[in-house]
């Protein structure tokens, strides 16, 4: 199994004032290729400040952050922005789908940025779309579509540009069981395509769809048993 992200005493904090807030306490972890990792804990406990440590977003404020052979800590916000486009997708869980753009304009949006030429771009998104089933509905907007197809949108979208890695904050905290079922199933296959696949939820229900599980309590981070 090949690493694609490596935690190395890595922590974040704020500093407001006098006072040092701790988002993370330093913490050692790994996120391979070809597994579903699931990040659990409360709100206000530290997932989503992982999450985007992961996703190059944030800066480590102690440690050292490799992310697929790059050490975050030496790049500058060009070159981490380059690599959040090339090598990450992100799936947020109010969908960040472009009103105005049908599905298959929101998922085409990443290799528009990237310079993909036209003919290439239209054979990926319709890759894309097929791969979350929702070619019939590539002309609809995002308000002609459900929770869980909007999803489905934005996952084609985080995948088109085939990153290594995709991120995922409450994908399916909007959705219903069927959904969410859809949606998980989805994301699972892809990390058994090979895709380094982390998922933060407070939902137990997404348990069973995990590879490996990690806790955060209060910015501490332990991997727990799969029941």
């Amino acid at each position: 199994m090949c690493m694609i992200a490596k935690l190395s005493q890595v922590g974040k904090y704020y500093q407001v004032g006098d006072q040092r807030i701790t988002a993370l306490e330093p913490t050692d972890m790994v996120l391979n290729e070809g597994e579903l990792l699931l990040i659990i804990g409360p709100s206000g406990s530290g997932k989503t400040t992982l999450l985007s440590l992961l996703g190059c977003v944030l800066y480590p404020s102690v440690g050292k952050l490799v992310v697929d052979g790059n050490e975050v800590n030496n790049m500058n916000e060009k070159e981490l922005a380059k690599l959040r486009l090339h090598k990450i997708g992100f799936v947020f869980q109010n969908f960040n789908l472009l009103a105005p753009l049908s599905a298959e304009d929101n998922v085409l949006m990443p290799l528009k940025l990237q310079g993909i030429k036209q003919v290439e771009a239209k054979k990926r998104v319709e890759m894309a779309l097929e791969l979350v089933d929702m070619t019939d509905r590539r002309k609809n907007l995002p308000r002609q579509l459900s929770g869980g197809q909007q999803q489905r949108i934005a996952i084609a979208r985080a995948l088109v540009t085939n990153p290594k890695m995709i991120l995922c904050d409450e994908p399916t905290a909007s959705l219903d069981k069927d959904s969410l079922e859809v949606v998980m199933n989805e994301l699972r296959a892809l990390a058994a395509q090979g895709k380094a696949v982390a998922v933060v939820t407070h939902d137990p229900r997404l348990k069973k769809y995990a590879d490996r599980i990690v806790e955060v309590k209060n910015g501490i981070v332990s991997e727990i048993p799969i029941d």
